[in-house]
């Protein structure tokens, strides 16, 4: 079966994602995980005896041969997808094929399936993370004590620096990390129909192994952990606490992907993006330099979000021991999640690492707003030196609209020259104290400090 441009294929299948990410989600993976339940369940009941070891060894022999042509012929016809990939391995195995998935129910492989997937998975995101946490680090540190204007409900307000910044969003990634390793992918074990493990104890009677033994020699072969209980499933609340992790991370560099297209505006153009010699802004506007990748990720944490719903319905929605209608989403929103963020992370690290920070228009914006935030710094000196502070609050605010109406009409910012010939300052501080205090190029109190300290851990 082969796939063209000619019919539709995800964009996840060729222009999203990593080869590494799509191998673990790839059909191919699924049925050689598959098999590898299948050949566990046979160790153990070899050890009990009801398989043999010539049985037990040819399937070993077949484990590779994966047939998917042959599997989708056979589903064509039964329509039952993992009895046909049980006919296919059974045509392998000439001699083993008759005590495959032997007391199994088909939720005892393929929940345990997806659980080896999702920790394969899992391990390569949290990988990615933490690359892209070292090069967030990297900058945080070149820039840890560059000066510029901070934003509160986008106006310009005091002063950070440009690694501080970066730091936070450090912080937010170590908080993402510690949550994705925290999560514990339990397999379902091998629990039989409904979870009471009844097939199994059946099979086992007068052979010195319990179904228990069973159940976890099975697990610690495929070196999983089960649940303790289940249904049919695992419980479908472990595909919506991974869904609830890798959302936490989606935000956490949604936001800083927007954050970064508001610096690279142009009213602003503190940022910019990494742009090719030959890239190509705009097919109308030639000279455009377009946020394209922060815009890809935003776009792409967004649709990692609107997964996460479809996760807390199959969990909600379970009804009793089990019900199909979580079979065919789940085969969509868990590889489609991990892709999208898998795709998001490789970007992400592209814009880190190759962000250009453009100090000229840094300086400009300290330059037209700095001296408005550091009033505050002016007020405290006038606190500290036995100013009434609630005067002296009304005479800054009162020069600052002054000198706002200025700049608004494009005139350079005099609000320096305004305080320094107001007399109520006068009386406690010099002309070149006020102006000191005026400076904003260093009021960015621990932002260094804190940037180390975030950085540090």
């Amino acid at each position: 079966m082969e796939f063209g441009f000619d019919t539709f294929i995800s964009p996840l299948t060729w222009r999203y994602g990593s080869d590494e990410m799509k191998a673990i989600w790839s059909e191919r993976n699924k049925r050689l995980i598959l098999r590898r339940v299948w050949i566990a369940l046979a160790k153990v009941q070899n050890k009990a005896g009801i398989v043999s070891d010539e049985q037990l060894a040819d399937l070993q022999a077949h484990a590779q041969d994966i047939d998917i042509e042959r599997a989708l012929e056979i589903e064509s016809t039964i329509h039952h997808d993992l009895m046909a990939e049980i006919k296919t391995y059974a045509e392998q195995c000439k001699v083993g094929g008759g005590v495959i998935h032997l007391g199994a129910t088909s939720m005892d492989v393929l929940d345990n399936a997806d659980a080896i997937r999702l920790k394969e998975a899992l391990a390569l995101i949290i990988c990615k993370v933490k690359e892209l946490r070292s090069i967030f680090a990297e900058q945080a540190v070149k820039y840890k004590a560059l000066p510029c204007m901070a934003f509160t409900h986008i106006q310009s307000a005091e002063v950070t620096t440009v690694g501080y910044r970066l730091a936070l969003v450090v912080q937010d990634l170590d908080a993402c990390i510690a949550e994705l390793e925290s999560l514990r992918i339990l397999g379902k074990g091998m629990k039989g129909a409904v979870g009471t493990r009844a097939s199994y104890k059946c099979l086992l009677q007068n052979t010195g192994l319990s179904s228990g033994d069973l159940d976890r020699a099975v697990m610690a072969e495929l070196g999983l952990e089960g649940f303790e209980g289940a249904t049919q499933v695992y419980p479908r609340m472990q595909d919506l606490r991974v869904m609830h992790t890798l959302d936490s991370l989606s935000c956490v560099l949604a936001k800083f992907a927007l954050d970064f297209r508001m610096l690279q505006s142009t009213a602003i153009g503190e940022w910019s993006e990494p742009f090719g010699k030959s890239q190509v802004g705009s097919s109308a506007m030639p000279f455009k330099r377009n946020p394209i990748n922060c815009e890809k990720i935003d776009s792409l944490c967004r649709y990692v979000h609107s997964l996460v719903p479809g996760a807390w319905d199959n969990a909600s929605l379970s009804i009793l021991e089990r019900t199909l209608d979580d079979s065919a989403n789940r085969r969509l929103f868990l590889p489609q999640a991990f892709l999208a963020l898998d795709e998001v992370l490789a970007t992400a690290r592209k814009v880190v690492g190759g962000m250009n920070v453009h100090e000229a228009s840094i300086r400009r914006n300290l330059e037209a707003y700095g001296v408005f935030a550091a009033t505050e710094r002016l007020l405290m000196e006038l606190g500290r030196r036995g100013a009434d502070r609630q005067q002296m609050h009304e005479v800054i605010r009162e020069q600052s609209l002054k000198a706002w109406a200025c700049v608004q009409e494009g005139k350079a910012n005099p609000l320096v020259d305004l305080l320094c010939s107001e007399s109520s300052i006068l009386k406690y501080m010099k002309k070149e104290e006020i102006s000191r205090c005026l400076d904003a190029s260093d009021y960015y109190g621990d932002a260094v400090l804190m940037t180390e300290r975030i950085i540090g851990k």
